[in-house]
């Protein structure tokens, strides 16, 4: 699990056998944090995107399976056994591929804020590209897929979750959407390796590449649309997790932001 805080990495490596303690570290690590940052009159936040001009929190999701007999890493190769040079073996395609698959669905779980969203943009009020996933699509070392494989294979990484996400709900997800994925033999297809920020909508398009979830309610309708989300979950947790985030997102459309009022009180 990697988690970007105030520009500083702090990093847990775990595969699927072992995460639920990944899980449990990453709760007793933020509770840590919030508790003596207190201590020291400060706050301490892990709020996808705190500040408008700085890059946002996230908690990307390094995932990998390990054969339960031989402790091996079912995900990782030799990069000249790969057809695709990325170090990985046919597992991790089909296990990537059933993300791809509900990735929009899954977006609501990694990002499950109205601030999650102001992170996942190509460009906000900085000066630079974000760096933010926000395409659904996989590749190398790309920053601007949603699903990376870093140099040396043996894992992908999940990029759109944050640091607002529950892990364990994320995670049983991820899991589920990678094992779907693996039973059906789907494939990713071939990775990005350009910069998908400079592609146009109709370049995007032809590659077969859709956006993310712009939005909460976005991610939610998808969420509440995809009917793997109900297999996985079950009906009542799924349909409490679209009530309450379907609730948030109203609340926050019936508040006026000071962004509103600078721009619009003396306008009209």
């Amino acid at each position: 699990l990697d988690l970007e805080v105030a520009n500083s990495q702090f990093e847990f490596d775990f595969n699927y056998s072992d995460g639920l303690t990944m899980c449990d570290r990453y709760v007793v690590f933020s509770t840590m944090a919030l508790h003596y940052a207190a201590e020291e009159g400060l706050l301490a936040t892990f709020m996808p995107k705190p500040f408008a001009d700085k890059t946002g929190n996230g908690a990307h999701f390094n995932m990998s399976l390990s054969d339960l007999k031989t402790g091996k890493n079912a995900f990782k190769c030799d990069p000249k056994d790969d057809p695709r040079g990325l170090g990985l073996t046919p597992v991790p395609y089909s296990f990537i591929a059933g993300i791809l698959r509900h990735g929009p669905a899954l977006c609501a779980a990694y990002s499950p804020t109205v601030n999650s969203y102001k992170r996942l943009v190509r460009r906000g009020l900085m000066s630079y590209y974000s760096w933010a996933p926000v395409f659904n699509s996989f590749g190398t070392n790309n920053r601007t897929n949603s699903i990376r494989v870093p140099m040396g294979g043996g894992r992908c990484e999940s990029r759109n979750a944050d640091s607002s996400c529950n892990p364990y709900l994320a995670a049983t997800l991820a899991l589920a959407a990678g094992l779907e994925g693996i039973r059906e033999n789907l494939d990713p297809g071939h990775p990005q390796e350009d910069n998908l920020y400079e592609l146009t909508n109709a370049q995007l398009r032809a590659r077969g590449i859709s956006r993310l979830p712009q939005t909460l309610q976005e991610a939610v309708a998808a969420f509440a649309a995809d009917p793997f989300v109900e297999k996985t979950l079950g009906k009542g947790l799924r349909d409490e997790f679209v009530t309450c985030k379907s609730e948030e997102w109203r609340q926050y459309h019936q508040q006026v932001s000071a962004w509103e009022i600078d721009r619009y009180a003396r306008m009209f």
